[in-house]
């Protein structure tokens, strides 16, 4: 039996992955006439390195990322979904994207791109789909592939 979905979560962050695991997103949830939620993650441990923490450029990098999530949500509705939802968090990607921001929005699908911008991490701690689809009370769907 073909699950439906209701309520899903697509996570980006600038990435070619992360395009592609939105385009993936919108379909499916054109296709189960579900709520899509977009979420970026801003990584809050980035600024703990930096030396002379500047409120201005915490305030650049929200704006950024708020101008690119508008974007999104106007894509999505362009395509046809009825209700499309924005968020913009601080904080670890992991937690947030597989249990945090779920748990509170009764997401019952997470869609992100097999690898995101942050290669260093991924050596060093792990990739944020690796532990989102370990760890997720959720399905989760890893976009692989490239857009046809």
């Amino acid at each position: 039996m073909l699950s439906q979905y209701k309520h899903i979560l697509v996570s980006v962050d600038g990435s070619k992955e992360a395009d592609r695991a939105f385009s993936k997103a919108v379909a499916v949830a054109a296709r189960n006439q579900a709520t899509l939620d977009i979420l970026h993650v801003i990584d809050t441990r980035a600024f703990q390195n930096v030396s002379s923490f500047d409120s201005a450029m915490v305030e650049q990098i929200s704006g950024d990322a708020k101008t690119k999530m508008e974007d999104y949500a106007d894509r999505a509705k362009q395509a046809g979904i009825d209700e499309v939802h924005y968020a913009i968090e601080f904080g670890s990607p992991k937690s947030i994207i597989s249990h945090d921001y779920p748990s509170k929005h009764q997401t019952d699908l997470i869609i992100l791109g097999a690898t995101g911008l942050n290669a260093v991490e991924r050596m060093l701690i792990g990739s944020v789909t690796e532990y989102v689809t370990r760890t997720a009370d959720c399905d989760v769907m890893v976009i692989r592939t490239p857009l046809s």
